[in-house]
């Protein structure tokens, strides 16, 4: 591990202040996942459904947003689908 003059770990490695795409933090990805999953909760519940497709577009094709929003979405219990059906429904 690198360290600086005060022979303390360098935070070159600290999840929680990496940069994600568009310079996001993990916890603001977290955030942004969170949000969405609000959305698509409405979503599922008026049509049934959300593709795949239609998650990463809304993550902005943020690959970390969209897997994790994903993540959260099977955490409450909906079912997220696999490669051959790609869509989340209640």
């Amino acid at each position: 591990m690198e360290k600086n003059d005060n022979n303390n770990v360098s935070s070159s490695c600290d999840v929680r202040i990496h940069a994600y795409k568009n310079g996001k933090t993990m916890e603001e990805c977290k955030e942004e996942a969170r949000k969405n999953t609000e959305l698509f909760s409405e979503e599922i519940s008026k049509k049934g459904e959300v593709s795949w497709a239609r998650i990463l577009e809304v993550a902005d094709y943020d690959e970390l947003v969209y897997k994790l929003t994903l993540k959260y979405l099977r955490q409450r219990g909906y079912d997220i689908g696999y490669n051959k059906m790609p869509r989340v429904k209640a």
